[in-house]
């Protein structure tokens, strides 16, 4: 089994957050989100994961080498692809063509899902689908009376699925997505100046491939500031009740309460504090005298004399306020400006 993971965009709705480093490689729960997907779908294989291609921009050696490091990680080759210019999801994906061989996944490396199934032996194949109440702003699959695909369309207009694609494929046949892909390449198929992969899934359909829907309990984005705050929430509460132990044994704690779920990474300092719930830290980041619930804090930042909430803070940021010093009479108020 090999896994495609498309991620050569850099993320420009989660600036500044990725303007040095990939949005897959955030980190949200301690774990980089590439990371936490390729594991989730390892554990959805009852094959072993032979390779890990990862098809990105010109992101630089340390990007690469994290990514390898990734696939190390789960037992698998690592692979590095590049997609010089953006040219639609199909060629995303052709560009690691030599990865399309025998069962193959696609997942595209800006969402998380949690689903609790395994890819079933003999399927032609399966689309990961979520139901939203608005699918409007996705592409969705019908399914005709034996719950197989018959087709796919992208932003309807007018109703015809709840069923929106969440970015992850499995094709029992590499090599046949691989020819469809190519016919688009060679025909010059494309749509908006892109090459669609859902183009290529239609013409497997129309051919006798039976896609199966493979639906997942949540779907969490990480698109822009406030839904990667979120997913790091859920993710926290996932670890926590799977009883993963969230604090580093080389933490430093001190005079300070840890109100889980919360992720505290390896040499972090947190002093007069109250952290948490729903708060992710980076190892070597040190917080001082501060109040901090359903934040996402990257490595190597310093925080003192701080309230914050629903905040997301990058790495090696430092931010100290000086402590207030107060008088404050009967009736009084104080409030922040609106």
């Amino acid at each position: 089994m090999n896994i495609i993971v498309p991620m050569a965009g850099r993320g420009s709705r989660l600036r500044p957050h990725t303007l040095t480093v990939p949005k897959p490689l955030i980190k949200v729960g301690g774990k980089p989100i590439v990371h936490r997907l390729v594991e989730d779908i390892s554990k959805m294989c009852q094959e072993k994961i032979d390779e890990i291609a990862f098809v990105i921009g010109d992101f630089g050696a340390q990007v690469e080498a994290d990514l390898l490091a990734v696939a190390a990680d789960l037992g698998a080759k690592g692979s590095i692809h590049y997609q010089k210019e953006p040219l639609g999801t199909a060629h995303a994906v052709s560009c690691a063509e030599q990865c399309l061989e025998g069962p193959v996944i696609v997942a595209f490396a800006d969402t998380l899902f949690k689903a609790d199934f395994q890819i079933s032996e003999g399927i032609d194949g399966m689309i990961w689908v979520k139901q939203i109440e608005d699918p409007s702003a996705f592409g969705v699959v019908k399914l005709n009376e034996t719950n197989e695909i018959i087709d796919f369309v992208e932003k309807p207009l007018e109703f015809v699925s709840d069923l929106a694609m969440i970015g992850i494929y499995f094709f029992k046949e590499g090599a046949a997505l691989k020819s469809e892909i190519n016919y688009l390449l060679e025909n010059n198929l494309q749509k908006g100046g892109e090459y669609q992969l859902p183009d290529a899934l239609r013409r497997l359909t129309e051919k006798g491939t039976a896609f199966l829907p493979g639906k997942v309990d949540a779907w969490l984005d990480c698109g822009n500031k406030k839904v990667t705050v979120e997913t790091n929430k859920h993710v926290l509460n996932f670890d926590y009740e799977m009883g993963l132990n969230l604090v580093d044994k080389n933490a430093d704690v001190t005079n300070s309460v840890i109100i889980q779920p919360c992720f505290i990474g390896a040499g972090v300092k947190i002093i007069d504090s109250v952290v948490g719930p729903h708060v992710s830290i980076g190892k070597n980041s040190i917080v001082r005298s501060s109040v901090l619930s359903n934040c996402l804090i990257q490595n190597d930042t310093s925080l003192a004399h701080l309230n914050l909430k629903d905040s997301m803070i990058g790495a090696s940021v430092e931010i100290h306020q000086k402590p207030n010093d107060l008088s404050v009479g009967d009736f009084t108020k104080i409030r922040d400006a609106v």
